[in-house]
């Protein structure tokens, strides 16, 4: 399976924004890719280093102006896509939401982000309300996709449910990077830290992991900070953790990488940690904290 990866470096220009995405999404598919994946909110600037309600009027429907753009894109190519959208599902109810378009162009399914950060200069609490899909794969034509956003890269109980659902790969659109004022070496342990977490997951769960961060700097328009400077490292690890390809820091790019779905299979007969699970003793995990 080839699966496609869009690096973007976004800017104010939303209407270019998009025309590069269309013009990536197409050379990915000139190179043979059958699943396509972008950033999160690729459509523009990542807007929540701020809380201003002005934003809202960036959301919209779904179905609506992107799915059908971008549905209409993956009709003529016949690839599937991960787009990921800033919902608008009501006045004053937005989400952060993926949505895969089959090759048809129709909507395969969604995902709403579970897990919302809150955090300086990602004031995502004030945008998003928490997704209310559950942790339910979407299943295509390419196969059965566990799609999450971003902040849920953090959670292994996230990737092992869509594990446990019959995920046949883990995606994740992303927006992180560096603030100025973090030393190099904190910057580097960040970044290590992020790839780490991920690559676990392919490894607790003998899967794939495809992740589409977006890269370049983008200023905080309130200017209390220097804005984000967005790591890039896209990248895509295999079910071992192994790294199958990893973009670089500070470049746009579109890759096209070559994914053996089959050897999830090998890898959990090998490393068999669904069978050994303690189910019985797991309770816990649905606590906010446990105390002696």
């Amino acid at each position: 399976m080839k699966i496609g990866l869009v690096q973007q470096n976004n800017t104010a220009d939303r209407a270019d924004n998009r025309t590069r995405l269309r013009a990536g999404i197409r050379k990915a598919a000139s190179e043979g890719a059958e699943l396509v994946v972008l950033q999160e909110l690729h459509n523009g600037l990542y807007f929540c280093q701020v809380e201003d309600t002005a934003c809202f009027d960036q959301a919209e429907p779904i179905p609506g102006p992107s799915t059908e753009e971008f549905g209409a894109l993956a009709r003529e190519l016949g690839v599937v896509l991960v787009l990921s959208l800033f919902e608008r599902r009501a006045p004053g109810l937005y989400h952060n939401t993926a949505v895969v378009l089959e090759k048809d162009g129709t909507i395969a399914g969604k995902y709403r982000k579970m897990h919302i950060p809150d955090d300086p200069a990602y004031y995502e609490k004030f945008y998003f309300t928490p997704g209310d899909l559950g942790f339910e794969p979407i299943d295509t034509s390419v196969g059965r996709l566990g799609v999450l956003v971003c902040w849920d890269q953090w959670y292994p109980e996230a990737a092992r449910l869509m594990a446990m659902r019959g995920a046949e790969l883990l995606i994740y659109p992303t927006a992180i990077g560096w603030e100025s004022s973090d030393t190099e070496e904190e910057k580097w342990r960040q970044l290590d830290a992020w790839v780490t977490v991920q690559r676990g997951h392919a490894v607790a769960n003998g899967l794939p992991v495809i992740t589409v961060n977006r890269t370049g700097h983008e200023a905080d328009p309130s200017g209390q900070t220097n804005g984000i400077q967005f790591w890039g490292n896209s990248f895509v690890a295999g079910p071992q953790g192994e790294l199958l390809t990893v973009f670089p820091n500070d470049a746009e790019e579109v890759r096209v990488v070559e994914v053996d779905k089959k050897r999830s299979e090998n890898v959990r007969r090998w490393w068999p940690f669904f069978r050994d699970r303690r189910i019985d003793a797991f309770e816990g995990l649905t606590k906010r904290f446990l105390n002696d």
